[in-house]
């Protein structure tokens, strides 16, 4: 079974059987479900629009096709970017004056998945409320299709390329005139997909060369889409061949932004997200931010040195954005290389993200690998430990909350323990017997030495 059902909407492998796949039926159900929704809290509005978007991967258009000519049979107005980026629907839905939002998209899953994002009135990713609703709908099959003389309307929207990146160009800290004159060279990895037409487009209007590596936009991913080091050899390799100053890497739907230096090592998914608040914190003196309780403590060395408050949210884009509207937070995200610039909406934005990395490369006089290494240097390790389905999972991240409790203990998301030098961080699955276990120290073998004390302490305690 490859389909999976969750508040922030549905994910699948193409083809198959319904209910176990994502197929054409299980893609109308769920557009059908949510426009049922966007009806429910618009009662009053005489008329209803949706924006859609989609990646690159190559059944994007089918189910495009199969949520719109859904949409538009339900009464509501659709408003089709194209191909687009999940940030760019973000950003569109306001402008729109929309109701909502879809994204198709299966972000850095492998080109035989896709999926439906779904966003609210504001651009932004549904609450769990909103998105038990939508399951509700779906599971009962409540939804009443409109009669002829009421169906909804089509139209094909293509400026959002140039709307978007005047945006991300009118945004106070990014310092178009100061990335002009550096003369900056780069390398994009787009992976095949939508990231290949607006992280080039962004880059002329800075006046950045930018040699292209898989930026064709027809869905064929050349290698693993998740931009992890292991599957970024071919960049690494180019932006030295290239001597280019560093190198982009963007994920499918091109709200994941992963840097590499000159000297071809990775400059970290994690620290992209420190290296543009440092940026914006010492731009405006200080502030507060915000990534979630997976994410390296770096953001929140870089937060104290600026004189703000570091806050660690649930894992969870929605959770971020949460935590982020609740500490007036001026820059926050997650470690997965995901920027949150309020200034310019609630969402992971590439394109926020470049534009502000190259405004503080540009005025720091650093190379990419200088300024990497003036930030704190820290090592994660990720692992998991599989338990029998009988073991009660809570029990068992209660029993460490407990054993550690003397130290600096969170438990809004699981167990994340903070102690002086690293920090261990222990989530269940929501769908398995497993525990993920996140540990980060000053280096990789204190890291997994963590990590391992961690499983050892949890089998104890199971009796394992």
């Amino acid at each position: 079974m490859s389909l999976i059902k969750s508040i922030s909407g549905i994910r699948g492998t193409i083809g198959g059987n319904v209910g176990d796949n994502l197929t054409p039926l299980d893609a109308v159900k769920f557009a059908a479900a949510y426009g049922t929704w966007i009806k429910a809290r618009n009662k009053e509005a005489k008329e209803i629009n949706v924006v859609v978007g989609r990646d690159a991967r190559i059944s994007g258009a089918m189910i495009s096709s199969l949520v719109t000519n859904t949409l538009i049979g339900l009464g509501i107005n659709v408003i089709d970017l194209g191909l687009s980026t999940t940030p760019t629907v973000e950003v569109s839905v306001p402008l729109e004056k929309a109701h909502g939002g879809i994204i198709l998209t299966a972000s850095h899953n492998p080109k035989q998945w896709n999926a439906l994002k779904l966003l609210n009135e504001k651009g932004e990713f549904l609450n769990g409320a909103d998105g038990l609703e939508i399951l509700d709908f779906a599971e009962k099959d409540a939804y009443t299709f409109a009669e002829v003389d009421d169906l909804g309307t089509y139209k094909e929207d293509n400026s959002y390329v140039e709307k978007h990146i005047n945006e991300v160009l009118n945004l106070e800290l990014v310092d178009v005139d100061a990335i002009k004159k550096a003369g900056f060279k780069v390398v994009l990895d787009a992976v095949n997909s939508t990231g290949g037409i607006f992280i080039p487009a962004l880059l002329e209007k800075l006046g950045v060369e930018c040699v292209k590596l898989y930026c064709e936009p027809n869905g064929q991913f050349p290698h693993n889409p998740e931009p992890l080091k292991e599957h970024l050899g071919d960049i690494s390799k180019l932006v030295v061949e290239e001597k280019a100053d560093f190198g982009i890497v963007v994920d499918p739907d091109v709200d994941r932004l992963a840097l590499i230096s000159e000297d071809g090592s990775m400059f970290g998914e994690e620290y992209t997200l420190v290296a543009c608040a440092d940026y914006v914190l010492g731009q405006l003196g200080g502030g507060n931010t915000v990534s979630n309780l997976s994410s390296s403590r770096a953001l929140r060395d870089v937060t104290v040195k600026h004189g703000g408050t570091y806050t660690a949210s649930a894992v969870g884009e929605v959770n971020v954005v949460t935590a982020m509207k609740e500490t007036n937070t001026v820059i926050g995200g997650e470690g997965n290389g995901g920027i949150i610039y309020p200034a310019s909406h609630y969402g992971r934005d590439s394109l926020v993200g470049v534009a502000l990395f190259l405004s503080h490369l540009a005025k720091s006089g650093k190379s990419c690998k200088e300024l990497r290494d003036s930030y704190p240097e820290y090592y994660m390790s990720k692992n998991k430990i599989e338990l029998t389905p009988t073991l009660d999972v809570d029990a068992i991240l209660e029993q460490m909350a407990e054993k550690y409790k003397n130290e600096e203990v969170n438990t809004i998301d699981g167990v994340k323990v903070d102690f002086a030098d690293e920090w261990l961080h222990l989530r269940k699955s929501n769908t398995e017997p497993i525990i993920r276990i996140y540990t980060e120290s000053g280096s990789q073998e204190t890291a997994d030495a963590l990590a391992l004390r961690a499983i050892y302490e949890i089998k104890v305690i199971a009796g394992l």
